[in-house]
């Protein structure tokens, strides 16, 4: 199995490192893979001038799998907008056609009280968000800003066609079958004709799924009932847009968005894997940012791309394990626990293993 492993910018390098540590101590115990790095993002951009460059890409489309850090920070906003190293992140979304994003939000019973929601609100909670990925406002035309009868105007568009929502309502649907049999769309079809449409492929598609329960809920609702009860989702399945801000909210229901991993999957589920965070720049280089988030997401390249469901339990089972023995970074660090650093608890997680 290759794997591209791009650390990015930011507390990107720190934590993709930790990650790789884990898939090397595996590979000293059998699996066989190898990685190769190259540059997406910020550091693209300094060295190439591009934020997804030319090597990068076929180093990316030659892989089985993508391990990605985080991109982006302050320094690189000043730039060109197609220069920005966020449009590196869109790029090989593109490029790889990974139009489904998974993001389990799991609550681990030792992160309970990190949570911001009372315990009993959250404890047992385990959602996965099905997101859209290569669609939508972000990367619907025309866009831009222009100047029209003397003011600035800016523009995007909001577009799906109906097999771009029935593909991802698939990934939804067969999901819920592996899990509690209930996906729950979420969308805006009451003021946006785009999600009018999102709503009837949904209902379309769940035709061919009678053992999964279908339900709908308009997006700033979801966003209410993900603080209010999250407990009652199973599967959330929505667009690009929606789906970036509530995968967002449903992260801090775990603790930290330093927990969260995610898988963004091609129709063969060849894939691209990073945490759900950012580069933090106001922490990189420090040593203090939380690994497991990414250790994580190489459980679930594991598992997806590489269909190996034991190494993939191995790993997250030795997160479970670091986590009850109180070892905690400062973002979900309490009262009782051991704090640690990003090289210490990936120490203690290859340990584990």
């Amino acid at each position: 199995m290759k794997i591209c492993v791009l650390p990015g910018d930011g507390i990107g390098i720190e934590i993709t490192a930790e990650a790789v540590r884990v898939l090397e101590a595996l590979r000293s115990d059998g699996l066989k893979v190898e990685m190769e790095n190259a540059l997406l993002g910020g550091c693209a951009v300094d060295a190439t001038g591009e934020p997804y460059p030319e090597e990068t890409k076929k180093l990316a489309r030659a892989s089985d799998a993508v391990l990605l850090g985080a991109v982006g920070g302050p320094k690189w906003d000043v730039l060109p907008r197609p220069q920005r190293p966020e449009r590196g992140l869109l790029g090989i979304r593109k490029d790889l056609n990974l139009f489904a994003n998974l993001r389990p939000a799991m609550l681990y019973p030792e992160l309970a009280n990190a949570s911001s929601l009372k315990p009993e609100v959250v404890s047992g909670l385990d959602i996965l968000i099905v997101r859209e990925l290569t669609g939508d406002i972000y990367f619907g035309e025309p866009r831009g800003i222009t100047t029209e009868d003397g003011k600035r105007v800016g523009r995007n568009t909001m577009i799906y066609n109906e097999d771009e929502i029935r593909r991802i309502g698939h990934v939804a649907f067969k999901s819920a079958q592996k899990r509690n049999k209930k996906v729950c769309s979420v969308d805006k079809m009451n003021v946006l004709e785009t999600t009018q449409l999102w709503r009837d492929v949904m209902i379309e598609v769940a035709k061919e799924y009678p053992d999964v329960e279908l339900s709908h809920m308009l997006v700033d609702n979801a966003a209410m009932q993900l603080v209010r009860a999250p407990k009652q989702f199973d599967v959330m399945v929505t667009g690009n847009m929606f789906g970036d801000i509530l995968s967002d909210e449903a992260s801090m229901l775990t603790g930290s968005i330093g927990m969260l991993p995610s898988a963004s999957l091609d129709q063969n589920n060849k894939g691209m894997y990073e945490p759900c965070h950012g580069s933090a720049p106001d922490i990189a280089g420090k040593g203090v940012a939380n690994p497991l988030a990414t250790i994580l997401s190489v459980a679930m390249l594991l598992r997806y791309s590489g269909a190996n469901e034991a190494a993939a339990v191995r790993v997250e089972d030795a997160v479970k394990k670091v986590l009850a023995q109180g070892l905690r970074t400062g973002d979900i660090w309490e009262e009782g626990c051991k704090r640690v650093g990003t090289r210490e608890m990936g120490d203690a997680v290859i340990a584990a293993l």
